[in-house]
Formats: structure tokens, sequence, C-alpha cells
């Protein structure tokens, strides 16, 4: 509790003042230390993470059973906090893929803390290898800028030359995709909920899943560097918004709902940075941050006081437990887009810098999703309780909400109410002054149509959560209650299957190469043994037969007879004389 304190004091500080840091690490390359630096859009991060990760704390002392492994569990978890703190303040590749693998490894150990439950270790290994598979994309854009500019520091990834310049924004893209959960990497989400509550909290809010979000915020000059992929990133945010709201209205896990909400919500700071909307963006993760920690820390109080986070076991949990059932309302109508609750502000303060039709159509029925699945979570939890609803399988617990967990959800619920006032232009102008960015004109005609449409969907969901229950139920029922196969691309037959291609490229492709080249190799040097052998060789036995020869031929007139050399010289000097009469 006390570093998570002294961490917010510090935050505020550091906020305020903009140090840097650097240490030595890779001498030889221009940016290759640890470089750490506050500025306007990480002094927003720092305040926000260490806020989150002080109420999140203060959470799981009272939630957390006595008999639990609370060293193990508090270790890991502010070693999770510290990741990312040095995430958000890294200004350098090495300082970044640090913290980067930092946050993975510790949301690993996290969200399998409980590893002697059934299929827990499972659903943390699955997060882990997801997320890591897209982390590759850090290192690949490390590379690209370390050859296209000559350093490793985050700010010149927009200058790479060429190519280079692609390839950064390619790994980029891939790594902050993975981490935020945003298609095709959307469901080892949905594994992560097998975690203890404060970790879903924590991770889904400003944390791990926030990540990848900041990580494109960060990186924006990048994005609109290369136009392929800012739309990229633009679609990916617009669709996942979209396809996993529709995956969220039809859950029947209360957790489950609010993983696929926590997707489809980062995707819109991913539509944010697609755009070139940073302000947007981040007031979206600031407020996405306060209601979704605000809604987990809801959703784990009654799983631990009713033994359940199914929807049906939880009709009129928030009449029972009217303080914490309070913050969720205020949570949950924020979540919608109510006016004047703040995701209605930061989602129509994204959306009003979409230039193209289709994309901010795509938002804005995303937005009215939002207002379908949250409208849902209010319809069941402030119902007149029934008793006989099922439970979990879970025992049904009997303790009452502990009031500093009540007192945690009601401070993230003021949060999210007070946040709508990023719908005023002064404060959002003091937004964009704190971010150092262009001031974006507040559009009253789309914040009014946000908020009718919102309001409208949230008033017919209620009446058809309430007065048809058949049609709820045919929704969990189908493709979108199992997450819309996306939970199958992480399952073991598409890896084992991926795993089989793979090999069968090694053996028949990359392997059939390798001995093409060595056969051909061999061949290559058996002929050219043959030619040294009959031909070089071959002359120099000649050149040899032919000397030999020739001294022989030479030997013969060494006879040792002083007379015979005589009769030699007089014939020599006899051509010799027959040749100058000639010549002459």
């Amino acid at each position: 509790m006390l570093a998570t304190v002294g961490a917010l004091a510090l935050s505020v500080v550091v906020a305020g003042a903009r140090p840097t840091l650097s240490a030595p690490f890779l001498g030889i390359v221009r940016g290759g230390e640890l470089g750490l630096a506050v500025d306007g859009l990480s002094a927003v991060l720092v305040v926000l993470v260490a806020a989150v990760a002080l109420l999140t704390t203060v959470f799981a002392v009272v939630d957390l059973s006595p008999e639990a492994a609370r060293a193990r569990f508090f270790g890991y978890f502010l070693l999770f906090i510290a990741a990312m703190l040095a995430t958000v303040t890294a200004t350098t590749f090495p300082a970044l893929l640090l913290a980067w693998e930092v946050m993975g490894a510790t949301s690993y150990a996290l969200i399998g803390y409980r590893w002697q439950d059934p299929g827990k270790l499972n659903d943390g290994t699955r997060a882990f290898l997801t997320t890591r598979a897209g982390d590759l994309g850090l290192y690949v854009a490390a590379g690209a800028v370390l050859a296209g500019t000559g350093g490793l520091v985050l700010d010149d990834l927009a200058t790479a030359d060429g190519g280079w310049l692609d390839l950064a924004a390619a790994g980029v893209l891939v790594a902050a995709l993975g981490k935020s959960a945003q298609l095709p990497f959307s469901a080892w989400i949905s594994g992560a909920m097998s975690g203890p509550s404060p970790v879903s909290a924590l991770l889904h809010s400003a944390t791990m899943v926030a990540a990848g979000g900041y990580l494109l915020l960060r990186t924006q000059p990048l994005l609109a560097a290369t136009d392929w992929a800012a739309t990229s990133a633009a679609w990916v945010g617009a669709l996942t918004a979209l396809v996993l709201g529709a995956v969220a209205v039809a859950q029947r896990d209360l957790k489950q709902l609010l993983a696929a909400s926590t997707a489809a919500q980062i995707g819109f700071v991913v539509l944010a940075a697609g755009i070139g909307a940073t302000a947007g963006g981040t007031g979206q993760l600031v407020a996405h941050a306060a209601v979704k920690a605000g809604l987990f820390v809801a959703a784990g109080s009654w799983l631990t006081a009713l033994g359940t986070k199914q929807l049906p076991g939880l009709r009129g949990a928030a009449r029972r437990y009217p303080g914490i059932g309070a913050a969720a309302a205020v949570a949950a109508l924020a979540l919608a887009g109510i006016p004047p609750l703040s995701l209605w502000a930061t989602k129509e303060g994204i959306l009003a810098g979409a230039d193209s039709g289709a994309l901010r159509t795509v938002g804005l029925a995303a937005a009215v999703l939002s207002a379908v699945y949250a409208a849902k979570i209010i319809a069941i939890v402030l119902a007149a309780p029934t008793g006989d609803e099922p439970l979990d399988d879970e025992e049904p617990g009997t303790r009452r909400v502990p009031v500093p967990a009540t007192a945690t959800a009601v401070v993230f619920a003021i949060a999210a109410a007070g946040l709508g006032a990023l719908a005023v232009p002064a404060v959002a102008g003091a937004l964009e002054n704190v971010l150092g960015v262009e001031a974006q004109p507040v559009d009253p005609g789309g914040l009014l149509l946000g908020g009718v449409l919102a309001v409208a969907a949230f008033v017919v969901s209620v009446v058809v959560v309430r007065a048809r229950p058949g049609v709820v139920r045919a929704l969990e029922g189908g493709p979108l209650g199992t997450w819309v196969g996306l939970r199958r691309l992480l399952s073991p037959a598409p890896a084992l299957a991926v795993a089989r291609v793979a090999a069968a490229l090694d053996d028949r492709v990359i392997d059939g190469a390798v001995r093409g080249v060595a056969r051909a190799v061999t061949r290559a040097a058996a002929a050219s043994a043959r030619a040294d052998t009959g031909v070089i060789d071959g002359a120099v036995r000649s050149t040899a037969r032919a000397f030999r020869r020739a001294g022989a031929a030479a030997r013969r007139p060494q006879t040792g007879l002083l007379h015979q050399y005589y009769v030699q010289a007089v014939a020599g000097l006899g051509v010799l004389l027959a040749f100058l009469l000639i010549v002459r």
C-alpha cells in the first residue's frame, strides 16, 4: 500500500517537473541507453497508472482471502505496475522493450496466480503467448529504426529511410494490436478473466490492455508518415469496437462481458491514433480506465460476496449491495455513453476527427453497442431479485462487500462521471495544451447525435432484457456468445495445424533447398575435380614429359669424347655462318 501511495505522490511531482533520466546500456548506438522522460502524454499516463494502481491495491488487500499467497501476489502486482510506468515514460527502444517484456511476464504470473485451479495456468499461458507473438513486432521495429536512422530513439521512428519506415510501422502496429487485444488477437483477453479480480481491474483499465493504445498514440507521427498504417489502425480499431461490442452484448458472464467491452473501448483509442485524434484518444484512455476499473471492482466484489459472476445469479446485486451497486450503475451509464458522462464526451471527440463517412458510421454503430451491453448490465443488477437464479460453480459466499471496496468503486464512479467535462471546450483545450497538440473543435451536432443514439439504444435494450429474455438467451447461445470463433484461433488444434504446416515447410522447402544446394555443390565439386585431374594435372604431366624428353635428347651429345665435341662445335659454327650469309 505504501509503495502505491508513494508512486502516486511521485507521479504528480514528475508530471509537473517533466524530468528525464538516462542510464548506459548499449553505448555504441545512438539511443542505446535506457532513456526515460516525462512529456505531456506520459505525464497524463503516469498519474493515471499510479492512481488506478493505488485504488486497485486497496481493493486487492480486502478482496484476497487470508489464505492466499499475498507476498507473491503483491510482488508481481507491484512489478507489473512498475513495468507499465516505465513503458509510458520510455524514450528509447531498449527501455521500452525491457518494460514491455516485464509487463508481459508478470501478466502471465498474475493471470495464472491460482495455478492450482484447473485451466487457469493455461489461460495465463495463452494470454502470454498471444501477446508475445505480437511483441515480436517491436523487435522488428527496433531493427528497422536502427537500420533506417542509425539509432534506437522512439521519436526517430517517423524519420526512417524508405522501406525501413514501412517495416517499423508494421512492427509497431502488430505489437500494439496484440497487447490491446484488437482483432485478430482479441480472444486472449477472455482467458485473462481467470486471474483474480484486482488483476482484471488493473490489467483491463490502465495497464496492459491500455499499453497498445498508448503506444500507437505515442508513435502517431509514424502512422501519419505511412498512410497505410494510419488507415489500418483506424479500421482495425473501429472494427474491433464493433465486433467485440457485439460479442459483449451476447455474454452471460459479467467478467466476460467486461473483457469484450474492454477490447471494444480500446478500439476507439486505436481509431483515434489512426486518424490523428491524440487528445480524443488520450481522453478515451483515461475515461475508460476509470469506468472499467470501477466495474471490475464491483464484479469482483459480487463474485466474492455472492459466489458468482454469471449475470442471472447477479440479478438484483446492486439492490442487495446499494453502495457498490450505485457506483457500478454510474460506471455502466458512463460506459453506455449517456450524456453528460465521460465516455459520451471522449467517443464523440474521437469520431469528430474521422474524415471518412464509412469510418464514422462504424464508430457510431460501435458506440450504440456500448449502450446495449451497458444496459444489459444495469437491467440485470438493478432488477428485483427472485432468489432462485443459479449461482456459479463456486459455493456462494456470505461475506459483506468490504467498505474499502465500496469506497474504491465510488471513487472510480466519480471519476467516470466527472470526466464528462471533457465535452466542455475549455476543459478539452486544457488537455490539448498538456499534450501539446493542436486544438480540435468540438462538434455540438456530433455530441447531440451520439447522446441521443446512446439514450435511445439504452432504453430499448433495458426493455428488451426485461421483457424479452428469450431474445437475450438466443444471443447468448449463438456464435457471438462464444466469441465468434476467435477463441479457436488460440486453441491447440490451430496451433498444431500451423506447427504441422511449418514443419512441412521446413522439411520440404527449407531443408529441401538446403539439400538441393548441397547436391549441386557436390556435383560441381566432382566436375571441378575431374577438370583438375584430367585437364590441369594432364597438362602439367604432359609438360613434364616433354621436358624429360628434351632433357634426354640434350644428354645424348654429352658423350665425354673430345673429338665429338670438336665436330659438334664445327657443325654449330657452320650452321651459324650459313644463317648469317642467308640473313645478309
